[in-house]
């Protein structure tokens, strides 16, 4: 069983940028397809973006496309998720997710993936 740890978050202006980074131990990670969500105050938990086992593809929600770029270091089992152009809009906790039947096509769907992070908290100021 995997376990999912993020870090990277933080309190950043408009328009610029941070990088989030999620750990998994317990589990080789190249086994999972891998995403990013995110849950802000009062809203449900909506899907960020998400890569397939080997890294080769990657899927975006459309208010993020363009400006957060998803990617993985199967040596490091890591994943990573790059966020330009913040907006406030972008504010939120923001959970790493893993699932091992899932595709990273089909990680936004329903049902959620298997197995989540603790999140962390990304505050965007304007």
């Amino acid at each position: 069983q995997v376990q999912l740890v993020e870090s990277g978050g933080g309190l950043v202006q408009a328009g610029g940028s941070l990088r989030l980074s999620c750990a998994a131990s317990g589990g080789t990670s190249s086994r999972y397809a891998m995403g990013w969500f995110r849950q802000a105050p009062g809203k449900e938990r909506e899907f960020v973006a998400a890569i397939s086992r080997a890294g080769g593809s990657t899927y975006y929600t459309d208010s993020v496309k363009g400006r957060f770029t998803i990617s993985r270091d199967n040596a490091k089992n890591t994943v990573y998720l790059q966020m330009n152009s913040l907006k406030p809009e972008d504010t939120a906790v923001y959970y790493c997710a893993a699932d091992r039947i899932k595709t990273g096509q089909t990680m936004g769907a329903p049902p959620a993936p298997n197995y989540w992070g603790q999140g962390t908290q990304v505050t965007v100021s304007s």
